[in-house]
């Protein structure tokens, strides 16, 4: 079940290869676009007193990471993406919504976070911005460590990225100076009218956003 998840996955990303990123998608008029005024992009100089932390592990339970390094004073394009068009159309197509949630993100810590609130529960997607590829790496396998019960995604699977997954729902990617986390651990086991895993959402969402990433470098 696993392995055909990561083949329609990885069948998904050739798709969005051959159609396109928008690159408005790295626009905060974009990002805004999904959003009530209630849940505009955070003003780069100050940070929320919430961050990212408001009750999602990701399977990194009882651990403290590590800081992932400085970076400029606002999210990266790439790092916009991930509420952008292309995860949230994947994602409405997934489990077929009959109209796109209501999204928020949050800027804080060299992490931009969207959060697609969903009837089932909140679905978070994060990057994290390092310095460089090295620290980025570094603080990759520093998450890996921590998380629980973690396992490497090997082989096609990971797109040539050092990648791994959790048994609660999360996929984790690392690529250039970014860690891209999609964390579906509060969703149910199952989800949509097919009956996708939460792992295998989690898997199919991060592996749309590194297309985009591997068009728009």
């Amino acid at each position: 079940m696993k392995s055909q998840a990561h083949a329609l996955a990885a069948l998904a990303v050739a798709s969005v290869l051959l159609t396109g990123c928008a690159a408005a998608a790295g626009t905060e008029g974009a990002v805004s676009a999904t959003q009530t005024d209630a849940s505009t992009l955070a003003p780069p100089e100050t940070s929320p007193d919430t961050g990212n932390t408001g009750g999602h592990s990701g399977g990194h339970h009882g651990g403290v990471t590590p800081s992932p390094g400085t970076t400029p004073e606002g999210p990266s394009d790439a790092a916009l993406m991930v509420c952008g068009d292309q995860p949230m159309d994947r994602l409405t197509s997934i489990l077929d919504l009959k109209e796109a949630p209501h999204t928020i993100n949050i800027w804080a810590d060299s992490t931009f976070t969207c959060i697609y609130h969903l009837q089932e529960g909140a679905l978070e997607i994060s990057v994290q911005d390092a310095s460089n590829q090295a620290t980025a790496l570094t603080y990759f396998n520093a998450m890996q460590a921590l998380a629980k019960e973690a396992k490497p995604i090997e082989g096609l699977a990971n797109l040539g990225f050092p990648a791994y997954e959790t048994t609660d729902g999360s996929a984790v990617f690392q690529k250039d100076n970014f860690i891209l986390h999609v964390d579906a651990s509060d969703l149910p086991a199952t989800l949509g009218p097919e009956g996708i895993t939460r792992n295998a959402l989690a898997y199919q969402l991060s592996t749309t956003i590194l297309a985009c990433w591997v068009e728009h470098p």
